[in-house]
């Protein structure tokens, strides 16, 4: 698989911030109330994303180790002031529908997490398609939220009215509605055995951390991948040497054998 599809299909699926990895549940929580709010966050974090991880990927040589962790701060802070100005200045009605949310993406673990885990480890287009995948995951995610409880909630989809007022069962689009759907989607991400944070019981990954999203202390995917590959390495290097040892002892052992015949 190429490996920009690769980054796409990771965080879309195989790593989704939100159902698997259980990340960005702040925003996921309260702005959910809809599904255009879900894809007005969702998009709004996707392009931050997108540009904060190219540019940290940029200047990853010249950040300081010792700094990086302000730095990226700042970088993304930079970029979601920008984001939030043309929201304000084209997009209105999403901004006042977002408010305070939309700052509060500057301290997003899922943006800092991939500022991290990966921008900071690799190339400009490699960073930037992690970006684009983490962000659509995420998207779906608040978009998928966000259509369930505006639909139970208000009997509606896009704002279009399909269900009468009689039907409506409000408390989804009140705050514990949030907990109640998340809580529904992640029992049917466990019933189908899909990998999630909360699925003790799926099936084990390749990942070096043996994919217990369950138990794991944070997002650590490309240094689980990195130690995956490392052991890998030491294994071919261990089954290489063991073989060079087996053809050595029994080179050894005919060698023992001629000498005993010549005697």
């Amino acid at each position: 698989m190429n490996k920009n599809i690769e980054r796409l299909y990771n965080g879309i699926i195989k790593e989704n911030p939100t159902f698997v990895l259980m990340l960005g549940m702040c925003p996921t929580l309260a702005v959910t109330v809809s599904a255009t709010n879900g894809l007005g966050m969702g998009l709004s974090t996707t392009a931050v994303l997108v540009v904060s991880n190219a540019l940290i990927s940029l200047l990853r040589k010249i950040i300081p180790d010792k700094v990086r962790i302000p730095a990226f701060i700042v970088i993304v802070a930079s970029v979601v002031t920008v984001v939030q100005l043309l929201l304000q200045a084209y997009v209105p009605a999403v901004y006042d529908a977002l408010g305070i949310y939309i700052p509060l993406i500057v301290v997003n673990c899922i943006i800092l997490g991939r500022a991290e885990s990966y921008a900071s480890k690799n190339g400009i287009v490699e960073s930037a398609f992690d970006g684009i995948g983490m962000g659509l995951g995420f998207t779906i995610a608040l978009t998928c939220i966000g259509f369930v409880r505006e639909l139970l909630g208000a009997g509606s989809v896009f704002g279009r009215v399909i269900i009468p007022e009689d039907f409506h069962i409000s408390i989804l689009v009140m705050a514990p509605g949030a907990f109640f759907v998340l809580a529904c989607l992640t029992a049917l991400q466990n019933k189908f055995k899909m990998p999630s944070a909360t699925n003790g019981s799926s099936n084990g990954s390749v990942l070096a951390c043996g994919g217990n999203c369950m138990n794991c202390t944070g997002s650590a995917c490309m240094a689980n991948h990195a130690q995956l590959e490392t052991r890998r390495l030491q294994a071919e290097e261990d089954a290489l040497a063991a073989k060079k040892a087996a053809v050595a002892q029994k080179q050894a052992e005919l060698s023992a054998k001629l000498d005993k015949k010549e005697e």
